[in-house]
């Protein structure tokens, strides 16, 4: 059986109401990705957080900088898998200039689930990223989320002709 990891891709709180650049239903979305890391992680899924940090070399950013409450993960996502590795990463492919590989290698993953936010960028940049072919990965469209429903759907489509788009339901 091929060992799965999940990645939970910036579930960080500028992403919610109050945030500082708050998604289209960021909180259903949280809380499906939350109850389905709780079925994961019983059939023996590895929960990998990744976090998105601004690089400060850039100068300020208008969200996601260190230090600042916007880029802490939700509490409710860190509740669910307080041990989880947490990668934290400076652009949207959560393989670039991260040690989200030496992670993967080191559990012995063979398989990526991908959730979090924003559908096109960090979650379609990181399952397609060149450091994802030697997995088998598929984008979970259900739990994850951006800035409108059609944006997320245009995202998911442009992405289907490179990876398995698998509702979250048809995997535990």
């Amino acid at each position: 059986m091929e060992k799965t990891a999940l990645l939970v891709i910036d579930l960080q709180n500028d992403y919610f109401e109050n945030g500082a650049f708050p998604l289209w239903q960021a909180e259903e979305t949280k809380d499906r990705i939350v109850a389905f890391m709780e079925q994961a992680k019983a059939e023996g899924v590895e929960i990998i957080h990744v976090q998105h940090i601004a690089d400060p070399a850039m100068g300020l950013s208008p969200f996601f900088n260190q230090g600042t409450a916007g880029a802490d993960i939700h509490a409710d996502v860190l509740a669910a898998a307080p041990d989880a590795a947490v990668v934290v990463k400076h652009f949207a492919d959560s393989f670039e200039q991260t040690n989200l590989e030496a992670v993967l290698t080191e559990k012995g993953i063979e398989r990526l689930w991908v959730a979090g936010m924003m559908t096109q960028n960090c979650v379609t940049h990181t399952a397609i990223s060149k450091a994802a072919e030697k997995y088998e990965v598929a984008i979970l469209p259900d739990l994850s989320t951006t800035v409108s429903e059609l944006l997320h759907l245009i995202a998911l489509h442009a992405v289907s002709t490179r990876m398995t788009l698998t509702p979250s339901g048809t995997l535990i």
